[in-house]
């Protein structure tokens, strides 16, 4: 078992306060905060929170074929947990309507490619699945939770004007030019329910909720479980845990409640037992 360690990523579109207990001691725009094991093994999965004061790149990302093509260890899908947003927050998930690739990459170049994403309104409890190959960006004023394949590969389409690089060629190969066909996934803070299970994507995740007077049952997996307070606090084979908090626990562990709460709880099919470095 090992509480993993934050660090703490700067994006022009980040914030300079932050909530879920992290504080950014300086001025800097921090946009993410990446859960990392302090020995840099390679984990299948990267717990990070993200917070936006303005709109995201659109962007894509492959799948583990493709990724692997470009030398890559594994593809990348995600999943976000929407933890608070401004009024008329909003997410950027597929197409209004298909396109072609030549109209995609019109769109990208003319400065038009925003006006074709499908941005859906969001709330507190709101949780989206995002397979490889979905066009999508998250809008300004929201904080959540991602759970995704941990691996730095991103293929931004557009960015709104600022000069960073774009990666069109890469990025249309690999992308589904077509309306997103999920519904939202409603799962406010204090229910518990599986958000996404591993028939569907290469982890599952679920949110629970505890009382404070309950015995912790966790998913017997055989593996490595990605446990995420977003509220309580409490121990963890007698380490102390609160929200903004990510363990790593791997094997036999006692969870103590000192208050209710709510977490995520992630896992990875073939992840196994990991090595004795990370306990």
């Amino acid at each position: 078992m090992q509480k993993l360690s934050p660090r703490y990523v700067e994006k022009p579109w980040g914030r300079t306060t932050l909530s879920q207990n992290f504080v950014n001691d300086s001025d800097r725009r921090i946009g993410e905060v990446w859960f990392e094991n302090r020995d840099g093994q390679d984990l299948p999965l990267l717990v990070k929170y993200i917070f936006t004061s303005e709109r995201l790149s659109i962007q894509v990302h492959p799948d583990n074929h493709q990724a692997i093509a470009k030398g890559l260890p594994r593809g990348k899908e995600e999943i976000w947990y929407i933890l608070d947003c401004e009024p008329g927050a909003s997410l950027g998930i597929g197409l209004t309507h298909a396109l072609t690739q030549e109209q995609f990459r019109h769109a990208a170049e003319n400065g038009s490619l925003e006006h074709y994403i499908d941005w859906k309104p969001v709330k507190p409890g709101d949780c989206y699945f995002i397979p490889a190959g979905t066009v999508h960006a998250i809008g300004a004023g929201i904080t959540l939770a991602e759970i995704q394949q941990n691996v730095d590969v991103t293929y931004r389409l557009y960015d709104y004007g600022r000069p960073r690089e774009l990666h069109l060629d890469d990025g249309i190969a690999v992308s589904h030019l077509v309306p997103y066909g999920r519904d939202v996934m409603e799962a406010p803070l204090g229910s518990s329910l599986r958000l996404i299970s591993e028939t569907e994507a290469p982890f599952s995740l679920d949110l629970v909720h505890w009382s404070d007077d309950q015995a912790i049952n966790l998913p017997q997996t055989g593996g490595a479980i990605w446990f995420t307070p977003l509220t309580g606090s409490g121990t963890a084979n007698g380490v102390a845990w609160e929200k903004g908090d990510c363990l790593l626990l791997d094997g036999d562990c006692e969870i103590m409640l000192k208050a209710p709460s709510s977490a995520l709880l992630a896992t990875v099919a073939d992840a196994g037992s990991l090595s004795a470095e990370t306990r």
